[in-house]
């Protein structure tokens, strides 16, 4: 990069980092740091979530399934449409959250359930998001290294220091910094901020590589060229596709319905002014998302053309030497690092034509030549088992990365300090966001129920900071020695399988049902944590060791054979085929059999165990319990207010949150869901579409109305942030923090609601008493008479 790619890079993160530490002035009290006072409006919790959102591991994964998979398999998500739509309308899960008042989800669980099971949810949910994310600084680090073609290693003060774990130490760096500022309310401030910044960045970047590449002579053709039954287009001919297809959309569905709750509970989910504010940022995300997926669509289709269209044969034979130059810096011995670029650079430049040879496919492509090359070399330096295990992470590093290795070789100058600064910032607002989820969950949920008298309020906010800088050192620690072995997607979900595998009724019976108690809890988390263990152990050895010692026992055949027994109803979209690199069962299926397995023993262990049902009116500050006055009164269902009903508008609503509404409502429902998919489903059961058809469908539906929608929402997110941004500042002028607001809980009720609630009881409880006192002398006038 030259001298302006990098003043374009540094003076906006110097801007963002001095707002973090101007926020310090505005975190007064333990709910100020937790939760941003409970002030923040609903256009700043949305463009905050825009930085969110966006993130170097998100571009990275996004793209290594898209780059094998295409776009057919987008098609079919659609049908989760209608399922996220209605959620964020009726406030599924975060409206409720939002009405317990909880700092945190443990504070959720203690209320709910009890303080064991608090502490030991809690530190559960930390470790499995710790696992999950400590890969990410990793991640951003070897993007930065490869983008910006950066050695392995620099020599300052005589000292030879790993490139990789000086940027990594930079990034967790600046991401505790910010964290420990402010909290939540720096948080909130600096990546609303971000937001504001990153709208106008994706937006020059979708342009430029609209001009680069043109969509009918150039993606539309590479998309075109697929082997039969792994179409990058037709949605109707994919059933080949493995790791990725109709099954993974059936356990996003199931994931997305049961696990809506089992992530908030940090930061952001408790910043609203109120639960209504909360409903309407997550409506308003539906607009905001549309933005970021149009750049990952942009950016993979940009990589899926440049490595695999004869007309930039040149420049992805460069980008393949170049990208497995820097993999062998980190995987191959010094000895031998000559000798596999040799063999690397021997293989010939791709010149594929399109319609002339024969389709491309997964298991052989452009860039099959490549990975059977370095597969050889690793096996003749390694030996067998070895070489396979060397060979999988080559391969995975391989796949990441090959976006960095290409945007560096396309990006103009200028463009390269702007791409530079969206990911920068990306990273910054991903690592902060993750790193103080897992710090404020341990230290609200963990550490401070052993304090039996509670800790002051200064003690409390520097047990934070002392807890961040730990999981930041967590951070550092695993992102230098934990290697990732499988697709970053397969990766999460297995290692969020510990928390999530058996966290899904817990957090639905508990926001929504009486049933549910503490013995089911228990167990639906145990069984979880168990068979996620398992999972995790199995798949991080099979190549090195589990696949090995079958061999040793002569019980590989024998175990494919039931592997294959087993998934055969289900082909060909689940096929556990016996492989002697990768696990044959892919971390979706696991995950789904495990959230069955426990959702049984969790009602199983509920019904044989509970005696009374739960006071859930008393936990939602409902009824007599509404100590804030706030409106919950429910209109009555009738012809007049059923369409308003049926999309979850409610007396809270102004007449701008109805035309927001409305408008989600006609995008998703009408257009998206209706129009674009099962107006388009029927149209190919009575005629299918030829291939040139789903080109088009493709280009207005991921390209054409989204980039209208993120051009408009460019000014109109920017304008709203503002607004609230400075409003923000203003409520946080005048606020003052109840000190008993800390996340504690006595007797299933909050501290800062036990005193109130006690009142209200009392006096319900004097009412009752008076009235009955009341009802009798009447009955014996009556009797007197």
């Amino acid at each position: 990069m030259g001298l302006i790619d990098w003043f374009i890079v540094i003076i906006p993160i110097l801007f963002v980092f001095g707002m973090g530490l101007y926020a310090r002035k505005y975190a007064r009290g333990v709910a100020d740091f937790l939760s941003a006072g409970r002030v923040a409006g609903r256009y700043v919790l949305c463009v905050g979530d825009v930085a969110n959102a966006l993130s170097v591991i998100g571009i990275v994964a996004y793209i290594e399934v898209h780059y094998k998979t295409g776009f057919a398999l987008v098609f079919w998500n659609n049908i989760l449409l209608p399922l996220g739509v209605v959620m964020s309308l009726f406030g599924y899960c975060t409206y409720r959250f939002r009405e317990t008042r909880a700092m945190s989800l443990g504070q959720f669980l203690e209320m709910r359930y009890n303080r064991p099971f608090r502490i030991f949810a809690a530190a559960l949910r930390s470790l499995s998001e710790m696992l999950a994310n400590m890969i990410m600084p990793a991640i951003a680090a070897r993007f930065f290294i490869y983008f910006l073609d950066l050695p392995h290693s620099i020599n300052i003060l005589g000292c030879e220091i790993s490139t990789f774990v000086l940027i990594v130490f930079i990034c967790l760096t600046i991401a505790i910094s910010i964290i420990c500022f402010g909290g939540t309310l720096a948080l909130l401030i600096t990546d609303s901020l971000q937001g504001m910044l990153l709208f106008p960045l994706i937006s020059v970047m979708i342009i430029f590589v609209l001009y680069r590449f043109n969509w009918d002579t150039e993606i539309v053709t590479v998309m075109s060229d697929r082997m039969a039954n792994e179409s990058f287009l037709n949605p109707y001919d994919i059933s080949n596709l493995r790791d990725f297809n109709l099954i993974l959309v059936v356990v996003t569905i199931i994931a997305s319905t049961v696990h809506r709750a089992s992530w908030i509970g940090a930061g952001y989910s408790t910043a609203a002014k109120s639960p209504h504010e909360q409903k309407m940022a997550h409506l308003l995300g539906t607009w905001r998302t549309a933005l970021v997926q149009l750049l990952y669509v942009i950016m993979a289709l940009c990589i899926i053309t440049c490595l695999n269209h004869v007309n930039f044969s040149g420049e992805a034979k460069k980008i393949r030497n170049d990208l497995s130059s820097h993999v062998a810096q980190e995987l191959v011995a010094p000895e031998n690092r000559a000798d596999f670029s040799k063999r690397i650079a021997a293989v010939p430049e791709q010149k594929h034509i399109i319609n002339t040879d024969k389709p491309l496919s997964q298991e052989k492509n452009l860039d099959t030549p490549t990975l059977n090359a370095a597969h050889e070399a690793f096996k003749d330096y390694e030996g067998e088992a070895e070489g396979n295990a060397k060979f999988q992470q080559y391969r995975t590093l391989y796949h990441q990365l090959m976006i960095a290795s290409g945007m560096r070789e396309m990006l103009p100058p200028i463009l390269i300090g702007l791409f530079c600064l969206l990911l920068v910032l990306a990273m910054i607002s991903t690592d902060d966001t993750r790193i103080y989820s897992a710090s404020l969950t341990f230290t609200q949920d963990v550490i401070l129920p052993f304090f039996k008298n509670g800790v002051s309020p200064k003690q409390h906010i520097w047990l934070l900071r002392a807890v961040t800088i730990s999981v930041g050192v967590f951070f550092l620690c695993g992102s230098f020695f934990m290697s990732q072995l499988d697709y970053i997607n397969l990766f999460v979900t297995m290692m969020t399988t510990m928390w999530l595998g058996g966290c899904g009724p817990v957090m639905l019976f508990g926001l929504y049902s009486r049933f549910g108690n503490a013995a089911g809890a228990f167990a639906s988390l145990v069984s979880g944590m168990v068979l996620a263990f398992c999972g995790i152990l199995v798949q991080r050895n099979w190549a090195d060791t589990v696949y090995p010692w079958l061999v040793e026992k002569g019980w590989e055949d024998n175990v494919g054979a039931i592997l294959e027994t087993l998934s055969s109803p289900l082909n060909p979209y689940v096929v556990w085929k016996m492989d002697p690199i990768k696990f044959p069962v892919n971390s979706y299926e696991f995950y789904l059999i495990t959230m069955i397995i426990t959702l049984i023993i969790f009602c199983a262990v509920t019904a044989l165990t509970q005696k009374e049902p739960f006071n859930l009116d008393r936990m939602l500050h409902r009824g007599i319990y509404n100590t804030e006055g706030e409106n919950k009164t429910r209109e009555k269902w009738s012809w007049r207010n059923l369409a308003s009903k049926l999309i979850g508008i409610t007396p809270e609503y102004t007449l701008g949150d109805k035309v927001i509404a409305w408008g989600v409502f006609v995008y998703s429902f009408i257009y998206k869901f209706f129009l674009a998919f099962i107006l388009v489903i029927i149209w190919n059961l009575v005629s299918p579409w030829p291939l040139e058809w789903w080109g088009h469908y493709f280009f207005i539906t991921t390209m054409l109305i989204p980039g209208i929608i993120a051009f408009v929402s460019t000014f109109w997110f920017g304008i709203g942030g503002f607004r609230d941004l400075v409003r923000l500042f203003r409520d946080l002028e005048h606020h003052v923090s109840d000190p008993l607001d800390n996340g504690q809980v006595e007797g299933h009720v909050s501290l800062a609601d036990k005193a109130k609630f006690e009142l209200l009881e009392a006096e319900q409880k004097n009412n009752n008493t008076f009235c009955n006192a009341k009802n009798s002398s009447v009955s014996k006038g009556r009797l007197s008479k």
